[in-house]
């Protein structure tokens, strides 16, 4: 079942009061929903703007996100069409959390005392208790900025700050998406709501420290490039255990960041999010250390596969290891690498993830600017960087130059 769409031409003529007569041209969308029987009409000063039009509507009834009466969609309609737009777009564990986050908006939501008996029973029986009504069946018509408002209170009150902040960027993106597919203006969203406490600051190394884990790493053939790596890159942890051979290319001096490990160590052809997708300039040091790793990295079935990958066992009747090759897990990364290393130097005991944090933060320190800081660091935006947006970009070169300033002739 397709949305057939009728584009004519039609033109009017009309005579004004000097006798003069005129026309006037408009082009006309003609079509029926299927599903409901309704017809409708839509008119346009220029040919151009009808056929986009068209290829829009078309595209919206194909996700499912068109009802040719705006008036009977609902919020759980366009929530629903807006989670069906990143089905495939972004890794399965972000869609399940989305999937989970939106059951805040469309409801219904048993009250706290309710929830907490049912985790307290062990046997997910739910208790009897008249269940909260959300925005699920309210018109997007009828949906003001008063009632968002009063939603957001009571899922503040009755879940968290947190979720409440979180279901509120997704309703914000679905009724956006909405107001596209159905042409109306959606309500603004509420000011001055209660905000989550702010979290205490991540600890970070200094560029001294980093200079003397780089130093220590370069050192260490079997595990300093593990544990160096991120404060050169910039990568996420998942990204890092993710990346493969292929995507270090020495000749362009880049790393090629586009898929993650998952908890489970198999790989996801999907980054974080889409800007995760990304180029890295390697740095003089880093391409020293991969290119020496290059040669001592286990194989896997002889032939070299992940960057990091698990290192194997140790036997003295064989070659260096046997098994190695494999995935390396997240929390065997941090407790076999990345502990033991900071320990041993006498560093704070930050998380592996705080290496992104120095990487991004040495480079706006250097200077480097803030659009070039996210392009690293695979924000999709530099509102997420710096809370602002920086025009002029120069080469990621420069980038690994900065960092080469911030560690050179630090630590000991």
């Amino acid at each position: 079942m397709a949305l057939s769409i009728n584009l004519t031409r039609r033109v009017r003529r009309r005579k004004l009061k000097s006798g003069e007569t005129v026309e006037q041209t408009r082009y006309v969308l003609n079509f029926c929903d299927p599903r409901t029987g309704a017809r409708e009409q839509r008119f346009f000063e220029r040919q151009r703007d009808a056929q986009e039009k068209r290829a829009e509507l078309v595209a919206a009834f194909d996700r499912g996100a068109y009802s040719a009466d705006r008036k009977t969609v609902t919020v759980g309609d366009a929530v629903a069409a807006w989670l069906e737009t990143k089905r495939g777009v972004v890794r399965p564990i972000t869609f399940a959390s989305y999937e989970f986050e939106i059951r805040y908006i469309v409801g219904p939501l048993l009250p706290s005392e309710a929830r907490q008996a049912t985790i307290r029973s062990g046997l997910g029986a739910t208790p009897k208790a008249r269940a909260i009504e959300l925005l699920g069946r309210v018109k997007v018509l009828e949906l003001t900025t008063r009632r968002i408002r009063a939603w957001h209170k009571l899922i503040s009150e009755e879940v968290s700050v947190y979720s409440a902040n979180k279901a509120l960027m997704k309703l914000k993106a679905a009724l956006a998406l909405a107001a596209e597919d159905h042409e109306f203006r959606p309500p603004a969203m509420p000011t001055g709501l209660q905000r989550q406490r702010d979290k205490a600051r991540k600890a970070v190394l200094t560029p001294d420290e980093v200079a003397r884990l780089l130093a220590a790493a370069r050192d260490d053939l079997d595990k300093g490039v593990y544990v160096a790596f991120p404060f050169l890159a910039g990568t996420r942890p998942s990204e890092q255990l993710g990346l493969l051979w292929d995507n270090v290319d020495f000749d362009a001096n880049l790393i090629r960041v586009e898929r993650i490990q998952m908890r489970d160590g198999s790989i996801s052809e999907f980054t974080k999010t889409a800007a995760g997708v990304r180029d890295v300039p390697m740095s003089p040091l880093l391409r020293e250390m991969l290119l020496a790793w290059r040669v001592r990295c286990p194989r896997r079935d002889s032939a070299l596969e992940r960057v990091f990958p698990a290192p194997g066992i140790r036997r003295a009747w064989s070659l260096p290891r046997m098994g190695g090759g494999g995935p390396l897990i997240y929390g065997h990364f941090r407790k076999r690498y990345w502990v033991p290393m900071l320990k041993r130097l006498g560093l704070p005991a930050v998380t592996p993830h705080s290496a992104r944090h120095s990487f991004i933060s040495v480079l706006q320190a250097q200077g480097v600017e803030v659009g070039l800081v996210a392009k690293l660091a695979g924000h999709k935006s530099a509102v997420v960087t710096l809370s602002h947006y920086t025009h002029a970009m120069r080469g990621g070169e420069d980038a690994v130059k900065a960092l080469d300033r911030a560690y050179a002739g630090s630590g000991s």
